[in-house]
């Protein structure tokens, strides 16, 4: 391991721990609520809402209090907010409070982001491994014919497809593994399990690898393997792992759990 791995790798972990932590983090989710086609109430939150046509909407008068990011006034009457998935996506502030529209294969939702939630004020760190450079690995990534969608079990206990794009094939204390992967923009992500899934680490985790070069070379680095976002609050809808991503060996690298005080 050389001074500039350490560091960087220091680097990560800091900054995966700010980011969580911070006043809209993974932390600071409370709710997810799915919506209907007709106007109803959102509990703890002002107006009526509903989603139409690809946007949510919601119906509040002035002294509510919602507001439109970057608009000048509160809410008065009916708006329509762009999803997350829409590159222009529209975020609504209830004080301190963020509400972020989403979009999760055709189904609408609101998001309530809230930086008094218990799990932030309870929140101690995330645990890791010690960086150990055995676990950065070289990868060969295998594209499909045809990017296409598994079907895989998510974290509220429903079955959403999986977009995947290929397989990485790479070696583990001298034993051939694969996993399958998707995109992530120019590189390559994947969710998986191993041997210390669900004892010493959380049931499952996510990686992410450099973009593959022409020959399809990458690294696998899994002391940078990282909890799902549903680790830090129950209402993120988070993949399992797809068939074949389970690996038989204890992967102590990367992060483990979440701290509480």
């Amino acid at each position: 391991m050389t001074d500039t791995a350490a560091e960087e790798w220091k680097h990560w972990t800091e900054r995966r721990t700010a980011s969580v932590g911070a006043p809209h983090g993974a932390l600071s989710l409370t709710g997810t609520h799915w919506l209907e086609p007709e106007p109803a109430e959102i509990p703890g939150l002002p107006g009526r809402w509903w989603a139409a046509d690809g946007v949510v909407l919601v119906r509040a008068a002035a002294a509510d209090g919602l507001r439109v990011k970057g608009a000048e006034n509160a809410v008065d009457g009916t708006v329509e907010l762009r999803p997350d998935t829409d590159p222009a996506a529209d975020l609504l502030t209830l004080g301190d409070i963020l509400l972020v529209p989403i979009e999760r294969e055709g189904e609408p939702a609101l998001r309530v982001f809230d930086p008094a939630s218990a799990g932030r004020a309870a929140f101690a760190g995330i645990s890791v491994y010690p960086y150990a450079p055995e676990w950065a690995v070289p990868a060969v990534f295998t594209p499909f014919e045809d990017d296409h969608d598994v079907v895989v079990p998510n974290a509220d206990g429903r079955e959403r497809p999986l977009a995947v794009t290929g397989r990485i094939a790479f070696h583990l204390a001298g034993e051939p593994h694969t996993l399958t992967v998707s995109r992530a923009g120019d590189r390559l992500s994947g969710v998986i399990a191993d041997g210390s899934s669900g004892r010493e680490t959380y049931r499952f985790r996510f990686v992410t690898l450099p973009a593959p070069d022409a020959e399809g070379r990458t690294v696998l680095d899994l002391n940078r393997a990282y909890l799902p976002p549903c680790a830090f609050a129950d209402h993120f809808v988070c993949p399992f792992p797809p068939p074949g991503n389970r690996l038989s060996v204890a992967v102590e690298a990367g992060e483990k759990q979440v701290l509480t005080k």
